[in-house]
């Protein structure tokens, strides 16, 4: 994969722009794994994970993401300031550090990256390492109430797992599937061989002693990835709160229910998220028993309610506004989507299943991802298959998508070639390509 623009961020502030530069250039030691970069960069900056507000640390393969933002949305509706750190960005750098509820500014920003970059220079560290250490630099240095922090790769090597028990509130996992397989799988002694188990098994590494760890259970995971999860919170000492055994949560017609042991086995009855599809009442209801399961921060269960209907998380089956990419568009909808692996081609055709006709599908991969991840799933209800290059990042060629994929030059060829029919279209197969279509659309997220 070619180190694009896109990977790194790109900034019309040139102090910004200066020390991205900077970050392009660093890449990870073949073969280094551990923490130990992370914690010596941590050590230079005055060990500032030590001094954070509650945080709540979520890992998965799908829906970590959602997960996180319905976290800060249900915190910021009891009036809680929220830090925030998340990946990768979509159009610019400063989505993964929001401070108290604010994407970082620029002025701030460059001087952040500045002083880490200097700071550990002599200690190579990677492009996540640096980033991680700059947003909890920011956040001990910013009032706040909580802190949501999302997992980049993994969980149990992932720059984010410097964190302490000390300093976190709960844990959650989110979806898991087969992805970054390469990193993920990598052989090694004393981890599971069986590719879920060592999935679940990286993941749950983010477990600490004391802390809930909140997980769908055997309800959404296969047996030997939760059985794995288990055995990683029972050697960690970690409070295991499972789906199905120790809180609940489905779709009901209307909205939604949930239940734990805080409502004495009583469901409660909740409106649905206003991010579509079943699997976001999941992750909505996975961040509502993390929530429930620390005893750090207090707030109310009407707040909770209100940030399920207020989150928001973009490129998520977004539903683009108008703008000058959806005007070259057929009249009809225009659907976004960064999903890009099997969990996430099923969870869209689940989504999509009620649209009244078939879509057409805009789509463009890495090509270390499989091809067929979102195209099967979705089946007969591709109406038209257009294929575009991910800008900055070597892709997969129409050619991988069947007989029936037609090649464009890029998004906005592709929209001036939709069939004037008014059916619905979908953009997906990678973030990369979903952070492209917003900023085509002029719809930078804030």
């Amino acid at each position: 994969m070619k180190s694009g623009q896109l990977d790194f961020g790109r900034s019309d502030d040139p102090r910004v722009q200066a020390q991205l530069d900077r970050l392009s250039a660093l890449s990870v030691p073949q073969g280094r794994l551990g923490l130990e970069t992370i914690r010596a960069l941590m050590e230079r900056l005055g060990n500032p994970h030590r001094t954070l507000p509650p945080v709540f640390h979520v890992a998965g393969t799908n829906g970590k993401g959602s997960v996180c933002a319905f976290l800060r949305a249900m915190l910021e509706a009891d009036g809680k300031r929220v830090h925030v750190t998340t990946s990768p960005h979509l159009v610019r750098y400063n989505e993964r550090i929001r401070l108290a509820g604010k994407l970082i500014e620029d002025g701030p920003l460059a001087e952040l990256l500045e002083e880490v970059l200097d700071i550990g220079e002599d200690l190579s560290p990677s492009f996540f390492e640096v980033t991680i250490a700059a947003a909890f630099l920011a956040f001990s240095r910013t009032p706040a109430d909580a802190c949501v922090v999302e997992v980049g790769l993994g969980g149990r090597f992932d720059a984010t797992n410097v964190l302490e028990p000390e300093a976190v509130a709960a844990c959650g996992i989110a979806a898991l599937g087969l992805d970054h397989e390469r990193f993920l799988l990598a052989p090694e002694e004393g981890v599971p061989l069986e590719p879920m188990a060592r999935i679940a098994f990286e993941k749950a590494g983010i477990a600490k002693r004391g802390v809930p760890l909140v997980t769908f259970g055997r309800r959404e995971y296969p047996p030997e990835a939760s059985n794995a999860i288990a055995d990683v919170a029972a050697k960690s000492g970690a409070q295991v709160r499972s789906m199905g055994d120790g809180w609940d949560c489905s779709p009901t017609e209307n909205g939604m229910y949930y239940r734990d042991h805080r409502t004495d086995g009583a469901p409660e009855y909740l409106s649905r998220p206003d991010m579509l599809g079943d699997h976001q009442v999941l992750n909505a209801g996975l961040a509502m028993a993390m929530l429930r399961a620390q005893r750090g921060i207090e707030f109310s269960m009407c707040s909770l309610e209100k940030g399920i209907v207020l989150a928001n998380w973009p490129a998520r089956l977004q539903l683009l506004a108008s703008g000058p990419l959806v005007s070259l568009g057929n009249g009809g909808r225009i659907w976004l989507d960064g999903g890009h692996n099997p969990n996430a081609g099923e969870a869209l055709a689940s989504a999509v299943a009620d649209e009244p006709c078939s879509l057409h599908l805009i789509i463009g991969m890495l090509d270390n991802k499989d091809p067929r991840a979102i195209i099967e799933p979705l089946g007969d209800r591709i109406r038209t298959l257009q294929v575009v290059p991910v800008p900055d990042h070597d892709c997969h060629h129409a050619s991988a998508f069947g007989p029936n994929a037609v090649p464009r030059a890029d998004l906005e060829e592709a929209m001036l070639n939709l069939p004037n029919d008014g059916n619905p279209v979908l953009i997906a197969g990678s973030l990369y390509l979903a952070g492209e279509a917003l900023r085509l659309n002029d719809e930078v997220p804030d």
